[in-house]
């Protein structure tokens, strides 16, 4: 069956700060930041949160499948994009198996923070001693750069190879038909700010804002962003209870309320809100 003319998104972890297994989670799923979105026959991945390892899992499954053999199967390609580099939106990533099959080309991408490179912030996450095996041991062709607001990434149909392009200079009409990704920076979320995504092809339009604090009014930049989304993903970790405790208060956590969500949604126009 061709996955072309397909836009869907499946969420593979939902929870924040650490995986949370139980009964009580089963709804949901207990594993951490990881949505995967598959558009017109690409595989796009945002953030490598604990769910990632089942996209792995599967993407193994399938890459077994395609072949009898390591010569005559189909590479897998992705394009991977990384909010931020806290722990619960990378922690799955030293367990993603296409990382370690030689075959495998990972297109991924992350914000600069701090001054430092995100090549250099995610290889800070595996090395000796806090894992067996360095970023720079994993078998797969990585090509890791950084992602900023003025730039766009365009996937092309029957073109696995993304390109990156300053999105205010762009001269001629981009087809219909290709994916165009961008993004904006909030800061809200301490230290350095997360990067939200929005993915556009044809018609269809998907928005990821996690760990999106807002702001007193509203948040002006996320709602130009965001403006007439199909499918608007935002987080809401904290009741408004948590938000403004006397006790232990999240405000400032960079994580958001029901409510923050609702609002941001409704000044959005977004038609879904999840």
């Amino acid at each position: 069956m061709s996955h072309n003319n397909e836009f869907k998104v499946k969420f593979y972890g939902v929870r924040g700060s650490h995986p949370n297994p139980s009964p009580d989670t089963l709804k949901y799923g207990g594993n951490t930041s990881c949505v995967e979105i598959k558009v017109n026959g690409h595989c796009i991945i945002i953030d490598a949160g604990t769910g990632i390892i089942n996209i792995g899992n599967e993407l193994v499954k399938g890459y077994i499948a395609s072949g009898t053999e390591d010569k005559n199967r189909k590479p897998i390609t992705l394009t991977m994009f990384f909010s931020h580099t806290h722990h619960d939106h990378i922690q799955g990533f030293p367990f993603f198996k296409p990382a370690f099959i030689a075959s495998s080309t990972l297109h991924m991408f992350g914000a600069k923070s701090l001054n430092v490179n995100f090549a250099e912030t995610l290889s800070h996450s595996m090395f000796t001693p806090f894992f067996p095996v360095d970023l720079g041991e994993m078998a797969a062709k990585m090509h890791i750069t950084n992602f900023k607001e003025t730039e766009m990434l365009l996937l092309y149909p029957n073109n696995p190879k993304p390109e990156v392009v300053n999105k205010h200079r762009v001269v001629e009409e981009i087809p219909d038909d290709v994916i165009k990704i961008t993004c904006i920076k909030s800061y809200a979320h301490p230290k350095d700010g997360v990067l939200i995504f929005r993915v556009d092809w044809k018609d269809k339009s998907f928005v990821y804002a996690s760990d999106k604090e807002s702001y007193i009014g509203g948040d002006s930049r996320l709602t130009k962003f965001a403006i007439n989304t199909d499918l608007l993903v935002h987080d809401t970790q904290y009741t408004s209870n948590d938000y403004s405790s006397t006790i232990a208060p999240k405000q400032g956590y960079g994580h958001s309320t029901p409510e923050m969500a609702v609002d941001a949604a409704k000044a959005a126009n977004a038609k879904h809100l999840v």
